[in-house]
């Protein structure tokens, strides 16, 4: 990995990544060596993650005095279970859930992985889609010019991308 993680709770590079599985859902924590150990991560039976992430800096201390308006779940039962009680909950303490959001994904909009070959070949799939497409519709438009030419430019994307010609 070309860029170094930093460390949720300092600015020192993470040499500690935990993750953890809630619900299906993937919570990843890095931290620094000094940060892990005063943190408790060594110590199995007294670290929680919900604990880690609401202890952050960037994070406010959850007072528990909010609760939420349909469920009444309160930021200390989000500590305490490391889950919220409904769905509105995501809505109501999304002032609280976005800095830690983004301190756990680099940011709060999930945008997913796609490997970079997986990324290439989608965007030539779509390419070739496209003018195929095109192609048709010159096609039936009877505009003949912009159909070869299209013919062409598919025939020339299909020869890159390693699949067989366009054949007449």
């Amino acid at each position: 990995m070309a860029n170094s993680l930093k460390c949720d709770l300092c600015v020192k590079p993470a040499t500690v990544h935990l993750t953890q599985i809630v619900n299906n859902k993937i919570h990843k924590v890095d931290l620094c060596e000094a940060c892990a150990q005063a943190k408790g991560v060594t110590d199995p039976s007294g670290f929680s993650l919900a604990d880690l992430l609401l202890q952050s800096s960037l994070n406010p201390e959850p007072t528990g005095n909010i609760r939420c308006e349909s469920c009444g779940f309160t930021q200390q039962d989000f500590k305490k279970t490391g889950r919220f009680g409904c769905p509105s909950c995501y809505d109501f303490f999304g002032s609280f859930l976005e800095p830690m959001l983004d301190t756990m994904h680099n940011g709060i909009a999930h945008t997913g992985k796609i490997p970079q070959r997986a990324q290439e070949r989608k965007t030539i799939d779509e390419r070739l889609n496209q003018l195929e497409t095109d192609l048709n519709l010159a096609i039936k438009a009877e505009r003949y010019e912009d159909a070869a030419r299209f013919r062409d430019e598919l025939s020339q994307a299909r020869q890159t991308a390693g699949s067989k010609p366009l054949v007449k």
